[in-house]
């Protein structure tokens, strides 16, 4: 019997295309008779019983997202809502703040209103996917993976790490720190795992007195950077592991009175476009929008009837200097 997989290869759409159309849902004409066409030349027959169980979700995708004031999943954000958009679909935006508990209940709330699927960046490694598991509703981690067997697309933070801990020293800086985010989660150990790599290679570590852990937000990032600054012997470069703590490092140096000319700064991100940032900090772009596009699209698959076993994306990242 055929597959809606082969249906989609043969008509030259997506499954989740495929799916919309043998859901009566609104497509295309012409993709309508693509599909029609290849079904009939491979005499294919929906799985009636499945059809009924997936109709009984909404079209409404939903995510969950550590800080949306954060532009990194800002655009993130934009490029699931992009992706659900085109496949008629809409998306439901729901801040976790990081904290398990929220996003416990806000996963309850997925459940009970039978969403068609979850996008969701985990507030931790515990993450209780439990209530959405149990309805059969699909679920892609995204920017962070969880234990559970669920598709997952994020970025090689720890190639990330050491990029932004290359650069600095290739330029010339020796005493190089890194702000990280909170301990235990996982991007976090990625990407200072990679900045101590680097540090370790070089001969100038591991100086772990140069490691701070800070909240992701510009004042974590300014109180991190200041107790840098405080030190006995200061460094004279940083990587911080995200572009908030960036900003929030900025306005420590600025009111330390120490210039860029002086001090190396890379950041894990894009920083806000509000921030004029001095022309040689140097920023690891992070592929936030892509990040969004692939695990949208990893998720409708799944909604189509995607029945593989579970897969990991990894996205890289690309250095810049500012303004570049």
């Amino acid at each position: 019997m055929a597959t809606i997989y082969e249906v989609a290869a043969l008509a030259g759409v997506s499954p989740a295309t495929v799916s919309r159309v043998l859901n009566g849902q609104t497509v295309s004409p012409e993709k309508q008779r693509l599909v029609r066409d290849a079904a009939a030349q491979l005499s294919f027959t929906p799985n009636k019983t499945a059809r009924r169980l997936r109709k009984r979700s909404s079209e409404i995708i939903t995510l969950l997202v550590p800080d949306i004031e954060n532009p990194f999943y800002t655009a993130l954000a934009r490029g699931v809502e992009d992706r659900a958009w085109e496949a008629g679909y809409s998306v439901m935006l729901c801040n976790t703040d990081d904290d398990p508990a929220k996003e416990r209940r806000y996963l309850q709330v997925a459940a009970s209103e039978e969403v068609a699927g979850v996008i969701l960046s985990p507030a931790s490694d515990e993450a209780d996917l439990g209530s959405i598991a149990s309805l059969g509703r699909p679920v892609v981690a995204v920017d962070r993976t969880t234990p559970y067997p669920v598709d997952a697309v994020k970025i090689d933070n720890r190639a990330a790490g050491i990029a932004a801990t290359v650069a600095l020293f290739d330029a010339g800086y020796r005493r190089v720190a890194c702000i990280a985010g909170p301990a235990g989660i996982e991007d976090t150990e990625d990407r200072f795992l990679g900045w101590r790599q680097v540090v370790t290679a070089r001969g100038a570590g591991p100086a772990e007195h140069y490691l701070q852990h800070a909240n992701f937000r510009v004042d974590g990032g300014q109180q991190a950077m200041s107790a840098l600054l405080a030190l006995p012997e200061p460094p004279d470069a940083v990587v911080t592991t995200n572009n908030l703590m960036a900003v929030g490092a900025l306005h420590a140096l600025q009111g330390a009175g120490i210039t860029s000319e002086r001090f190396g700064l890379a950041v894990l991100g894009e920083l806000p476009y509000l921030v004029v940032p001095p022309a040689n900090v140097i920023q690891v772009r992070l592929p936030a929008r892509h990040l969004g596009l692939t695990a949208a699209t990893m998720l409708l698959d799944r909604i189509g009837g995607d029945t593989q076993p579970a897969r990991t994306v990894i996205l890289r990242a690309e250095v810049a200097t500012a303004g570049v």
